[in-house]
């Protein structure tokens, strides 16, 4: 029964991707010439930027300047991004199945 705790951790790490930038996000959203492939783009920014900053505190760690605590943060949260874009795209692929499959 991990795929459920999988799922929440997936949506709750999508609801938190940005941080600090979410209220800039959401007045960028409700401006005029907002759309939905800058969403997306600024959400895969920061997916990248999520997973490259568990990549880096996990070489320090590897060379002996990282601090345990904050390298398994940085892992978990990359692993949960990670989790959250892969439940995205099954989405997106299973939609578009679908969309192929329907009759004209």
């Amino acid at each position: 029964m991990a795929l459920p705790a999988a799922a929440a951790a997936a949506y709750q790490s999508i609801a938190n991707i940005g941080g600090a930038s979410s209220a800039a996000s959401s007045a960028a959203a409700q401006a005029p010439g907002a759309n939905f492939s800058d969403f997306l783009s600024g959400a895969v920014k920061d997916s990248i930027n999520s997973i490259s900053q568990g990549e880096k505190a996990a070489s320090q760690q590897v060379s002996g300047n990282g601090n345990i605590v904050d390298v398994v943060n940085s892992v978990n949260s990359a692993e949960l991004t990670l989790d959250t874009v892969v439940a995205v795209r099954d989405k997106v692929v299973a939609a578009y199945q679908s969309i192929m499959s329907m009759p004209i």
